[in-house]
C-alpha cells in the first residue's frame, strides 16, 4: 500500500496547499519539505486523490494543535515573552551563512543577541543600548555568535575563550579566507583522500553492502508502511527490529570476510576507540596535510582544521540517534531509531569532507556580502584574569586602540549553566587528533563539578569574578546582558556581588533546538547595570 485511497475525504489538498495552511497557522514558514517530512515519518497519513498525493487538513491540524499545544503549556500564565522565542523563524534563519560552520551544544540563536544589540525599540525593549561604532565584549564567546552578530550590526567585539577549539571556531567565523586558496587546498585533500580509497578495498566492500542494505530494507522495512504499522501497534517495533537486525548480520559478517575489511576498535584512545580504522587513516591523511603544507596561512589552516571537525563528527563508530550523545561504538549495521531501517557506519570521509567543505565555501561566501569593514576577535584565555590590553596589543593593535580610547559599551554573552555542558569534551575528538591543550579545569560550572551547593557557590564566585575584571575595560554607562537558564536562583546574589543592579530581565521559552534532546526550557536574559 502506498497510499490510501479516500476519495470521499474533503479535505484534501496537495502538500503546496498544505505548507501554505500550515505557515497561516503556525505564523512560520512551513516549507513543502517539512509537509512531506511528517508524511515520510508517518505522523501523518498520505492520501491519492485525482491521481495525485493528498494529506487531510483534519490531521495537519490535529498534529500541529498539539505541536503547539507541547510547545507552550509550560509557559501558560506565566510572564514568559513568547515574542523572544523566535518561533516563527525556520532553522535555516537560526543558523544562517557562518553559523552553522560547526556544530556547538550550548549556542545561542543570532536572532536573539540581534533584538539586544540592534536600534529597535518594542512593547518589550523600550531603550537602544548599542549603536554602530560601539565595542562588544563576550566574555563567554563559545562559538562567536556575539561576535558575528556584532559585525552584521557595524560593530566592533572581542570574545574571550578558555577552550582553544571555542576560539578557533569563532575566529574562523569572522575572519577574512582566500576563498580560490581555499578550494584549492579542498581539492588537494579531496584528491588524497580519493588516491587512498583506490588503495583499498572499501568501495567495492560499500558498494555491495549497499546493494544488499537497500535489497533487505525495501523487503522489510518498506518505509511508509512499516512506520504506519508501528504507529498503529500493529508491529512491535524492538522486537521486529532486533529480529531482522540480527538476520542482516550475517549478511554483514560473510561481507567483511569476503572484502577482508578491518573493524577493530579499542580503548587505547578516544579516536580508535570512536572512529574504524580507514576513517582513522584517512583522518591522518587529512590533518598532515594540513599541518605540513607550508603555503597554508594560519586563517586558512584553521578553516581546514574546522572543515575536517566538522567531517569526523559526522563520521564517530555511532548511530545516528546517538550522534550528539555518544553512547557504545557501533562497528556494525544496526537498526537506525531515526531512519526506521538498517543502516550502517561509515568506512570514509571522502563523502562528509566534500559535502562540509562545499557548505562551508557556501556560507563564507554567503557572510562576505553582508560583512562590516569592523573588528571582531576571540582570544583564548581565562575571562577571571585576563589582561585585554596586553593580549590585544600583540593580537590586533588596531583593536587595542580602538579599546584604549572608546572602551566597552557593554557584555552580551551566555555564561555556562551549572554543571550542564563538558564544553571541552564535546569536541574531544578534535582535540586529541590536533594534540590542543585541554584546559577543562578552568571551566566555569563544569559538568564534573555538578549542580550541589558547593558547586553553585563556586559558579557564583567564578561569574562573580569574570563581570569585576570585564569592568576595568566596561565605559562607566555601561549594559551587560547575560543570557542564563537561572534554576538556582544565583544572578541576583552575582549582580550583588559585582556591584551591580538587575534593572531588567527578560524570560524566553527555548523552543527551536538541533541537539537530540528537544525539550522546551526557558532562560532569562539579565539586564545588568553599575549599582
Amino acid at each position: 500500500m502506498l497510499a490510501s485511497n479516500v476519495d470521499q475525504n474533503d479535505d484534501l489538498v496537495s502538500i503546496t496547499e498544505a505548507s501554505a495552511w500550515a505557515s497561516n497557522f503556525l505564523k512560520k514558514k512551513v516549507t513543502n519539505s517539512n509537509i512531506s517530512y511528517l508524511i515520510q515519518y508517518a505522523l501523518i497519513k498520505k492520501y491519492v486523490k485525482d491521481n495525485s498525493l493528498k494529506v487531510s487538513l483534519c490531521e495537519l491540524r490535529q498534529y500541529y494543535s498539539k505541536y503547539k499545544n507541547e510547545q507552550f503549556k509550560a509557559w501558560n500564565n506565566t510572564d514568559i515573552n513568547q515574542t523572544l522565542s523566535f518561533s516563527n523563524l525556520k532553522e535555516s534563519e537560526t543558523t544562517k551563512h557562518v553559523h552553522r560552520l560547526h556544530p556547538y551544544k550550548g549556542k545561542f540563536i543570532p536572532q536573539l543577541v540581534e533584538y539586544f544589540l540592534d536600534s529597535h525599540i518594542d512593547n518589550f525593549k523600550n531603550s537602544v543600548y548599542f549603536k554602530k561604532g560601539d565595542i562588544i565584549l563576550d566574555p563567554f564567546c563559545g562559538s562567536g555568535t556575539t561576535l558575528v552578530q556584532a559585525n552584521e550590526l557595524g560593530m566592533h567585539a572581542i570574545g574571550i575563550e578558555i577552550s582553544i577549539f571555542n576560539t578557533l571556531i569563532s575566529n574562523c567565523k569572522i575572519s577574512d579566507i582566500d576563498i580560490n586558496e581555499l578550494k584549492r587546498k579542498i581539492e588537494k585533500i579531496s584528491e588524497l583522500l580519493y588516491i587512498h580509497l583506490t588503495k583499498t578495498r572499501i568501495q567495492y566492500f560499500e558498494n555491495e553492502l549497499l546493494d544488499e542494505l537497500n535489497k533487505f530494507n525495501h523487503q522489510f522495512f518498506s518505509s511508509y508502511d512499516y512506520k504506519i504499522s508501528i504507529k498503529n501497534k500493529i508491529i512491535n517495533e524492538e522486537i521486529y527490529s532486533k529480529e531482522k537486525e540480527s538476520l542482516f548480520l550475517d549478511v554483514y559478517y560473510k561481507l567483511i570476510k569476503k572484502y577482508k575489511i578491518n573493524i577493530n576498535c579499542d580503548n587505547s584512545s578516544f579516536i580508535n576507540k570512536w572512529f574504524l580504522p580507514n576513517i582513522r587513516d584517512e583522518l591522518y591523511i587529512t590533518r598532515d596535510y594540513i599541518e605540513s603544507d607550508k603555503d597554508i596561512n594560519q586563517n586558512l589552516k584553521n578553516i581546514l582544521i574546522l572543515i575536517l571537525s566538522r567531517t569526523m563528527r559526522s563520521c564517530r563508530a555511532t548511530t545516528h540517534s546517538d550522534l550528539a550523545t555518544l553512547l557504545n561504538p557501533v562497528t556494525t549495521t544496526y537498526y537506525c531509531t531515526k531512519h526506521y531501517k538498517i543502516c550502517k557506519p561509515l568506512f570514509s570521509i571522502l563523502k562528509w569532507w566534500n559535502t562540509y567543505s562545499k557548505d562551508t565555501t557556501k556560507r563564507i561566501l554567503e557572510f562576505n556580502q553582508i560583512k562590516t569593514q569592523t573588528y571582531q576577535i576571540c582570544l583564548t584565555g581565562d575571562s577571571r584574569n585576563i589582561d585585554l590590553y596586553k593580549c590585544l596589543s600583540i593580537k590586533n593593535r588596531a583593536l587595542y586602540d580602538l579599546l584604549k580610547n572608546k572602551k566597552f559599551s557593554g557584555i552580551f554573552s551566555s555564561p555556562p549553566y551549572v554543571g550542564l555542558i563538558d564544553y571541552h569534551e564535546q569536541h574531544a575528538y578534535t582535540y586529541e587528533l590536533f594534540n590542543f591543550e585541554r584546559k577543562d579545569n578552568l571551566e566555569i560550572g563544569s559538568l564534573d563539578s555538578g549542580q550541589n551547593i558547593r558547586a553553585r557557590d563556586m559558579y557564583v564566585d567564578g561569574i562573580t569574578t569574570v563581570l569585576l575584571n570585564c569592568k576595568r575595560y566596561l565605559r562607566e554607562d555601561y549594559n551587560i546582558f547575560l543570557v542564563a537558564n537561572d534554576k538556582y536562583n544565583l544572578y541576583p546574589k552575582i549582580a550583588e556581588k559585582s556591584n551591580m543592579v538587575i534593572v531588567n530581565q527578560y524570560n524566553r521559552p527555548v523552543l527551536n533546538r538541533t541537539e537530540k534532546v528537544k525539550n522546551a526550557y526557558a532562560e532569562t536574559i539579565f539586564h545588568l547595570k553599575e549599582k
